[in-house]
């Protein structure tokens, strides 16, 4: 049974840092692992996500997105139609530039979907515990691509995208899915045409009979953010977008405006981030409850869940598994104090 205010992850975990290396050494020289050999190494990573998330306390887990390259870079090798593009910065300090890009060269598809629903039976072998599953937008996962001779803008890749999305997600609900995270953050970075997002987001979600969550963060590649990080330009279009819970950052920035959840109205949730994933500095127990006490001044504990303000993939495991043991253990602290009032 999930508790009140339940603690999960956004998605990502940390990679152990013997898979790094077997990841890179696959990609290196493909010839030295067969198929079963990536299947255990893929297997035991999940199972030290499920692990720590489990050890640590959390309520809801993720199978730490093991089998993806960041939180959406992966998907790429599910889409046809497009080629890589080579990289225009390869020295100096890490950024959003460094990201791999592509060129559409023929209409987008995805012939054998985005790999969700293995990864979800995958995750089911190894635990009976609650899960959700994040997928990413289709605006979010149009921003690694350049049109080519094919789409002219984002937009147009972005409606490409869409069905795709839209399939994927109804297909994680058809193996018993009953909790969706849909990653958009590129939306919060460029919040100019908040009612076009909303339709873009009402049909992407559109007959996915589950609880849907939507992530906005500001960007964390590399540890950075990539975007003016403020919720107010998407208010108050945001709180009517289609989807039961609105997932958004805060620690990071020091809880500046967290008073916007006055202005979500009932019944859809917040799942409010209150551990910086960029800082490397541990919060302890109480900075993490003293944070949840505020946030709990603009909306009912019923409303709210708990996380990171982002994924913890670009975060070391050691510190992950603390920052999460700490948020569990600041959110039990006040699941004590509302049962004593």
């Amino acid at each position: 049974m999930i508790p009140l205010l339940p603690a999960t992850v956004i998605g990502s975990w940390s990679f152990p840092g013997w898979y790094v290396k077997f990841c890179q050494d696959a990609v290196r020289h493909p010839e030295l692992f067969g198929p079963d050999d990536r299947e255990e190494a893929l297997r035991d990573a999940v199972r030290l996500a499920v692990d720590d998330q489990l050890w640590a306390g959390a309520d809801i887990i993720t199978d730490g997105e093991m089998q993806r390259v960041d939180f959406n870079l992966g998907f790429y090798d599910h889409l046809k139609g497009i080629k890589p593009l080579p990289q225009g910065r390869l020295w100096g300090p890490p950024a959003h530039d460094q990201r791999n890009r592509y060129v559409c060269v023929e209409p987008l598809r995805a012939p054998s979907g985005l790999g969700l629903v293995e990864e979800y039976k995958r995750l089911r072998t190894l635990t009976a515990a609650p899960v959700k599953v994040p997928v990413p937008g289709p605006f979010t996962l149009a921003g690694c691509l350049q049109g080519g001779q094919v789409y002219r803008d984002r937009k147009e890749i972005t409606e490409a995208i869409l069905p795709i999305v839209n399939e994927a997600m109804t297909s994680l609900v058809a193996a018993g899915v009953e909790f969706i995270q849909l990653d958009e953050p590129s939306f919060a970075c460029h919040p100019e045409h908040p009612e076009q997002f909303l339709d873009i987001i009402a049909r992407t979600v559109a007959g996915v009979s589950c609880k849907i969550s939507m992530h906005m963060c500001f960007g964390n590649f590399r540890g950075r953010a990539v975007g003016w990080r403020s919720y107010y330009p998407l208010f108050p279009h945001l709180a009517k977008a289609a989807v039961h819970q609105l997932a958004l950052e805060f620690a990071s920035r020091e809880m500046a405006e967290i008073e916007i959840l006055r202005s979500i109205p009932a019944p859809m949730e917040v799942a409010v981030g209150l551990v910086d994933v960029k800082n490397t500095w541990v919060e302890p127990p109480e900075l993490v409850a003293r944070r949840l006490k505020t946030a709990l001044q603009f909306i009912e504990p019923e409303r709210l869940h708990i996380t990171p303000d982002c994924g913890f993939s670009q975060t070391a495991r050691s510190i992950a598994q603390k920052k999460l043991t700490n948020m569990v253990e600041g959110v039990r602290k006040v699941r004590r104090d509302l049962g004593k009032a």
